[in-house]
């Protein structure tokens, strides 16, 4: 992995500035297109999840490779109030606030890798990655 670019995460407009910087970097890639979109779309959906049930937190962005495979590792981390039941969370419609339930199962459809860790009372971690094809 490369140096890690930190995003802060403390309000609605640091949401934008963490999608532009991953757009940026899986630009650099040679992703494309849809691929941007929705990676984009991957890390507005768990930055808002941090504003939201945590106030703060931060995305960190890197380059991988894996042998041949060249993609963008993105890590969303905050220490809020955790998430109690993984599992639950992690089904379309589950929400424990006023939203759709999407954003977390939606994340993990639109990337290739996807890691959530959560301790309640301590903080959440997501790490997603996808991989240029």
């Amino acid at each position: 992995m490369t140096d890690e670019m930190l995003v802060p995460i403390h309000h609605e407009a640091d949401i934008v500035v963490a999608r532009q910087t991953g757009r940026d970097l899986a630009g650099k890639v040679g992703f494309l297109g849809s691929d941007l979109t929705l990676i984009a779309t991957a890390i507005s959906e768990i930055s808002r999840n941090i504003v939201t049930y945590a106030e703060r937190g931060e995305m960190a962005f890197s380059l991988v490779e894996d042998g041949q495979r060249r993609g963008i590792c993105i890590i969303g981390r905050d220490h809020g109030p955790g998430i109690a039941d993984v599992e639950q969370a992690m089904r379309d419609g589950f929400s424990t606030g006023r939203s759709l339930g999407l954003g977390l199962p939606g994340a993990k459809r639109l990337m290739d890798d996807f890691e959530i860790e959560s301790v309640p009372g301590q903080g959440t971690t997501v790490i997603m990655k996808k991989w240029k094809r």
